[in-house]
């Protein structure tokens, strides 16, 4: 569609419809969530048209999101969990900053979910949740409007653990920092986050100290003679263990893209991520007989739900091969 087709003040801007127009001093600037043409979209046209007025500066979006930013519950988050919240509350003021806060309901929640997709659908509703709930804390609205929302639902196959040939073909095809990697992250069980945090005063006689993320949980963890041969071969650099070329510490993104090539060679499927590597760490583990606390001990996990998760198919295989053995 082309401006001439658009009404007057309607503008489209990457395929979003937006409503801009000087108001007194300032510029009206509002998006348009009906689909162009229909009976919705020239309704809401109409009601932007006659001036509805903005939010109270108190209540608006943009308000909230600023105040949410600086509070304990924001500036206290994990720094991955901050740099995803970051993006989802830019997209929120972006569209909404202007709105009424009070005058949310849940369908509103529910739209705007079903508007987005995949991963960041999940996120929208669960930062509106956040934000909300900072909200009513301050006395701005009297209920939630985005809690009990569920996320959207998608059919999504389930993280399995790297099969042992997977893991050898990984070995033979990776080098260099791809190899030291993939070592550390099948070597200690820990999320990337984590991994690309190490540094080389964190390397003591063979050992490698870990304060997670997500959890500020610390772990002594000794390397396994694989990864200590990496380590012991590579070349300091830099403070930090994995560099990019330019010597700077490697972004999760960098990292998860030398992954993708990689499990790209070795025919990786989307249920083998960098994520599930954490699964086949935790699975080789409890293969070997090791307990729940044995295998948290490495891992870091919290909860035995997780590791039953984690570790559950390993020791239902174990227990099958050591029972149907005793029938010969």
């Amino acid at each position: 569609m082309t401006k001439r087709d658009l009404p007057p003040h309607v503008y489209n801007k990457k395929g979003v419809l937006y409503y801009e127009r000087r108001r007194g001093a300032g510029w009206q600037r509002q998006r348009i969530k009906a689909e162009f043409g229909t009976p919705e979209f020239w309704a809401e046209y109409a009601l932007l048209q006659k001036g509805t007025p903005p939010a109270p500066s108190g209540h608006s979006f943009k308000a909230l999101i600023a105040d949410y930013r600086r509070s304990d519950r924001f500036t206290k988050l994990a720094p991955r969990t901050k740099s995803d919240y970051d993006k989802v509350l830019s997209f929120i003021e972006d569209r909404l900053g202007r709105d009424d806060t009070r005058r949310v309901k849940r369908h509103h929640i529910v739209t705007w979910r079903d508007q987005n997709t995949g991963r960041f659908a999940e996120y929208l509703v669960q930062v509106l949740r956040v934000l909300f709930e900072h909200a009513l804390d301050r006395g701005w609205v009297e209920e939630n409007p985005a809690r009990g929302v569920g996320a959207p639902k998608r059919e999504k196959r389930p993280r399995e653990p790297w099969p042992d040939d997977m893991v050898a073909r990984a070995r033979e095809v990776a080098e260099g920092d791809d190899a030291l990697l993939f070592e550390l992250l099948v070597g200690t069980g820990q999320r990337i986050g984590d991994v690309l945090r190490i540094q080389w005063g964190d390397i003591e006689d063979g050992t490698i100290r870990f304060k997670q993320g997500k959890t500020g949980k610390l772990l002594w963890i000794p390397m396994t003679e694989r990864l200590k041969a990496l380590i012991d071969a590579t070349p300091r650099r830099g403070i930090f263990l994995l560099l990019s070329k330019r010597n700077t510490p490697l972004s999760y993104r960098a990292a998860a893209d030398r992954m993708a090539k990689l499990r790209a060679k070795v025919g990786a499927g989307p249920q083998h991520d960098i994520h599930a590597l954490r699964y086949t760490t935790a699975s080789e583990l409890a293969a070997l007989g090791c307990t729940d606390e044995q295998i948290e001990s490495i891992t870091g996990h919290q909860t035995r739900a997780m590791l039953i998760r984690y570790a559950g198919e390993a020791r239902q295989r174990k227990r099958a091969s050591e029972v149907q053995s005793r029938r010969k």
